[in-house]
């Protein structure tokens, strides 16, 4: 099992990883179309997309949080 005090680094990557996979997923259909072998332009613009991702996600996530607790309430 992974220690709590990496949880938020394997929050951005997992969220960064999906995210940019699902996006580029989207991007690459609109380019080119569902082709034959489609998913090598695809994966290499997700190999692209994710190391830019990662540490966007990761510097961002925490103000996003905190942000969300301040529009968020118990009830």
């Amino acid at each position: 099992m992974i220690p709590k005090r990496y949880e938020p680094i394997l929050f951005a990557l997992i969220l960064s990883g999906l995210m940019s996979l699902f996006i580029t997923g989207v991007a690459t259909f609109r380019t080119v179309g569902l082709i034959t072998g489609f998913t090598d332009p695809w994966l290499k613009s997700w190999l692209t997309a994710w190391p830019m991702a990662f540490p966007a996600t990761f510097l961002v996530a925490p103000t996003t949080r905190r942000v969300v607790r301040l529009m968020t309430s118990e009830r």
